[in-house]
């Protein structure tokens, strides 16, 4: 495989998945701030460890290697945790440290913490961290620089579904699937895009929200395309016995508990199919390396 390529999509290689989890607890979502700011987190249920654990069982049972994006409020306070996934064989990366929509704060303040949560993640798995991916995917072009001056090789932040807002925006030059910025390879997450539409099929609230047939021909639509699915979850999405917060925006309330009863088999079918179909799961680390 030639180096450099980026690995143009719609190619004789062979289909590849990238699950990511985004670890964070159910009260740290962006849909729920207004009610749960960080500071009243200490006092909150968390639910995050047990709800991560489900997830590894899953991915043993089909011996997959995924990417967790962790968060370093969450490391901090379980440190076994983070050693637990690092044990498995699953990358560790950065999430950040405190959740919060890096737009909304200073060019220092994104510095001081992403350095903080990278700093966090490796002196509990004693591993360097590679990767990182935003809050609500806030992307700019100054973090890649962030980025690039702290020693990440690939971000996987940027999410190319316009329609969404809350999503960052950079300048980066394409690469086959991949983009670069600053020397650092942005991973994006999977939208499937034509003349006629655009629609997200990498996972979250759209997987939660599409009944499985529906996902499973968009998924398949896409692949005739695309080399690459990557895909991004978290352990709240399933966990369907969460607290209910009922006195927030409706579309808030629709977004975070919309499809969480069935989202874990719904993943586990998905991965059946997958599987089935002789498509490959790797690491974003592992993606990064074959295509550079």
């Amino acid at each position: 495989m030639e180096k450099g390529s980026g690995l143009s999509g719609g190619s004789n290689l062979e289909k590849t998945i990238g699950l990511t989890f985004d670890v964070e607890d159910w009260f740290q979502v962006e849909n729920l701030r207004e009610k749960f700011p960080p500071t009243v987190w200490a006092d909150c249920e968390s639910r995050v460890e047990n709800n991560t654990k489900k997830i590894l069982t899953l991915l043993d049972k089909y011996n997959i290697k995924s990417t967790f994006f962790i968060l370093g409020w969450i490391a901090e306070r379980y440190p076994d945790l983070v050693k637990e996934i690092s044990s498995k064989g699953h990358e560790i990366a950065s999430h950040g440290y405190g959740h919060i929509i890096n737009y909304q704060l200073s060019n220092n303040e994104i510095f001081e913490d992403i350095k903080k949560s990278k700093k966090i993640l490796e002196d509990i798995t004693g591993l360097e961290v590679k990767g990182y991916r935003a809050p609500n995917f806030s992307i700019t072009d100054n973090i890649m620089a962030t980025l690039k001056e702290l020693g990440f090789q690939y971000d996987s932040s940027y999410h190319p579904f316009s329609k969404n807002k809350r999503y960052g925006q950079i300048e980066m030059e394409k690469n086959g699937y991949f983009y670069r910025k600053n020397k650092v390879v942005e991973i994006p997450l999977s939208v499937l895009k034509n003349n006629l539409v655009e629609i997200p099929i990498g996972g979250g609230g759209y997987f939660r929200l599409y009944p499985f047939a529906l996902f499973k021909q968009l998924s398949n639509s896409y692949f005739k395309e695309q080399d690459y699915l990557i895909m991004y979850f978290h352990p709240w999405e399933f966990d369907p016995e969460q607290p209910k917060v009922k006195d927030i925006k409706f579309s808030y309330r629709f977004r975070h508990y919309v499809g969480l009863k069935k989202n874990y088999s719904k993943l586990e079918k998905f991965i059946q199919i997958s599987l089935k179909k002789g498509f490959k799961f790797k690491k974003l680390i592992e993606i990064v390396d074959e295509a550079y």
